[in-house]
């Protein structure tokens, strides 16, 4: 369904910050253009924020956590508020779905999906609030021991753009669910539904100064944040590289960190795979977000003797792939900006010119504005399996195809890259599935299945160059949380 969305409904709610529930200037003064990545032409502008405001929302929010009434509320107080706002994101889904789609380029179905999966993390972690539970610890005569999960107090988190609703509701609604207070900043290639939801937050009945939100550049906001003495606990989504940088800055003022950094995760097939399963799951792995995914599935290890029917059945799906406009909800939308679009062809022209066989590729819509930052989606078989492409995160909508011989080259392969975020095992065996699965370096193993990350109960998070801590389910809530052991001698 095709779906028309005039500019005026996708314009920032303010081009300032987010302080004590109200939208007020940003000191620094400046403001950054934000573009639709489906025909370059510009939204609107939102804050250019700097260290200065950065330390307000801090100190906002170490004012709620400490002074406020969010410290005293109880558990089951604080779930309420956040049901109230996951109901909320339910009744104006369309509307966030339409900011989210022009915002980030998603095909308007996908955009859907991504409101009903915040509001589905807020209505998760809302009923989990008051289910982390503590434990009573066996000592000595006399003698009470228990261990209670306690919130950080002040917790940091810096959001990427490939998906703004989904981070916003797995990382903020569980440290919100947890009892802490958050200083949020955004991306700025892709906030603008990040910005509304802050203020229907408020407008749910969370307290003054318990979310702020400070949009700017990672230089200078983010680096702001991480660094600033005030933050507890830091949650990072985003390049190894920056995430690095920002467990450094976290760790001079003693912070921990839950970092989700990205990853090259492999789909292994044996040679009893069910190719009619198979063969549409590992597609939507890899063309999912236009491949702008930690999780997405961009690589396929096949057994040597199924490579060849497997890469014909994926040239074919390849070829009738087509990239599009958001509102016309094709396979594929754009890529965030002319940078990534760059990132990718780079990508693609290197693989080229190294003589690696392009396999298939998709299309780019006739009616994709010219202004816009489109990639055909592209299919590399066989790919030689100490090429870039067999390596390193491209974040974008290029498949590897590579073959193996046996059960043990399989698993070097799947576990021969510096990543370790997801992976797929593929087998009518299932010993021979579960004994690969378990050799998998990688947070999240499916067997049979591929769930691009999984679902909102699922733990989530990475191995190596993934990063560390996880995200998602009970185990996300526990990562916003410390422990605090209670000894009490009655006698």
């Amino acid at each position: 369904m095709n779906v028309q969305s005039p500019l005026s409904a996708v314009r920032p709610v303010s081009d300032g910050v987010f302080l004590d529930n109200a939208w007020v200037p940003s000191l620094a003064g400046e403001t950054l253009e934000t573009f639709a990545p489906g025909d370059g032409r510009v939204l609107g502008r939102i804050a250019a924020g700097g260290a200065e405001d950065v330390d307000r929302a801090v100190r906002s929010a170490r004012r709620a956590f400490e002074e406020g009434p969010w410290g005293r509320m109880s558990a089951y107080e604080r779930g309420r508020i956040l049901m109230r706002f996951s109901r909320m994101v339910e009744d104006q889904a369309e509307a966030l779905a339409l900011l989210e789609s022009q915002d980030a380029g998603k095909p308007i179905r996908q955009a859907r999906a991504d409101i009903a999966a915040c509001a589905r993390y807020f209505e998760f972690y809302a009923g989990a609030a008051d289910k982390l539970h503590g434990e009573a610890i066996p000592t000595i005569e006399g003698v009470l021991a228990v261990a209670e999960r306690v919130p950080f107090g002040v917790t940091g988190h810096i959001i990427p753009w490939n998906y703004p609703a989904q981070m916003f509701g797995r990382s903020v609604g569980g440290s919100l669910a947890a009892g802490n207070a958050c200083v949020l900043k955004p991306a700025e290639d892709a906030c603008l539904s990040l910005l509304r939801m802050a203020q229907m937050l408020a407008e749910a009945g969370l307290p003054e100064g318990v979310l702020n939100v400070v949009p700017g550049l990672g230089r200078t906001a983010g680096a702001a944040l991480a660094a600033h003495p005030g933050i507890d606990f830091v949650s990072f989504t985003g390049s190894p590289e920056t995430g690095a940088q920002v467990q450094i800055a976290a760790a001079a003022h003693h912070a921990g960190c839950t970092l989700e950094l990205g990853g090259k995760s492999p789909q292994i097939l044996f040679e009893d795979a069910d190719l009619d399963t198979v063969t549409p799951v590992i597609l939507n792995a890899i063309i999912q977000n236009c491949g702008q995914t930690c999780s997405a599935g961009s690589r396929a290890l096949v057994h040597e003797s199924l490579a060849d029917e497997l890469g014909e059945r994926l040239a074919a799906g390849f070829r009738a792939l087509r990239a599009g406009p958001p509102e016309a909800d094709m396979d594929l939308g754009p890529v965030i900006s002319a940078r990534q679009r760059a990132r990718v062809d780079g990508f693609v022209e290197r693989a080229e010119a190294d003589g690696v066989t392009l396999a298939a590729s998709g299309e780019i819509s006739a009616d994709a504005p010219a202004g816009g930052f489109y990639v055909r989606p592209r299919l590399f078989a066989p790919t030689p399996r100490d090429h870039a492409l067999a390596r390193e995160e491209v974040f974008g909508p290029v498949l590897a195809l590579l073959t193996f011989r046996d059960e043990a080259d399989a698993v070097a392969m799947a576990n021969g890259t510096d990543y370790g975020l997801v992976a797929g095992v593929w087998s009518k065996d299932g010993a021979r599935a579960l004994r690969v699965a378990r050799k998998i370096r990688a947070g999240q193993v499916f067997v049979n299945a591929y769930g691009a990350g999984g679902g909102i109960e699922l733990p989530f998070g990475g191995m190596g160059k993934s990063g560390h801590g996880r995200e998602k389910g009970f185990e996300g809530l526990r990562e916003f949380t410390t422990l605090r052991t209670l000894v009490v001698k009655h006698g």
